[in-house]
């Protein structure tokens, strides 16, 4: 038999890590798209040194939330639940309500969801910035814009 080759894999320590800050403007395009999307940036799976017990992922800047839409009738059926933690204390509210009250609750709640439910998780979060509106405070990091196919 010849020669055999292996190839090392390569994992990135949390010292290496280079974070970017990207732009994603979210208006007009569905809930869910810009979520799954971006949950895999904060992640950091674009990166070809992904390491999945690592936070590798890039700052993530969100304008425009309150111009995310809702596809088919989720606006008035879906439903997002809370709980005090004491008896009969389970709220609800609609998608469509939380959208017109707090859309930067509703992109950072589908994001989250989207993570790991974790320590890497939560700290993975932290990397999110929502705006509803176009303008926000981090020009200074100049971000790079990232399309999202509508």
């Amino acid at each position: 038999m010849g020669s055999v080759k292996t190839w090392k894999t390569k994992a990135v320590k949390p010292a290496e890590v280079e974070r970017r800050w990207l732009l994603v403007d979210a208006s007009g395009t569905p809930l869910g798209r810009v979520a799954s999307r971006v949950a895999a940036l904060v992640r950091g799976k674009h990166k070809p040194a992904f390491s999945p017990h690592v936070d590798c992922g890039d700052f993530v800047v969100v304008i425009n939330a309150a111009k995310v839409t809702l596809t088919g009738t989720k606006a008035d059926s879906k439903m997002y639940y809370r709980h005090s933690g004491y008896p009969g204390g389970l709220k609800e509210q609609r998608a469509g309500d939380l959208r017109a009250r707090n859309p930067v609750n509703l992109v950072r709640r589908a994001v989250r969801g989207m993570l790991p439910k974790n320590t890497l998780g939560r700290t993975t979060l932290h990397k999110l910035k929502v705006y509803a509106g176009p303008n926000h405070p981090h020009q200074v990091q100049s971000p790079v814009p990232v399309e999202i196919r509508r």
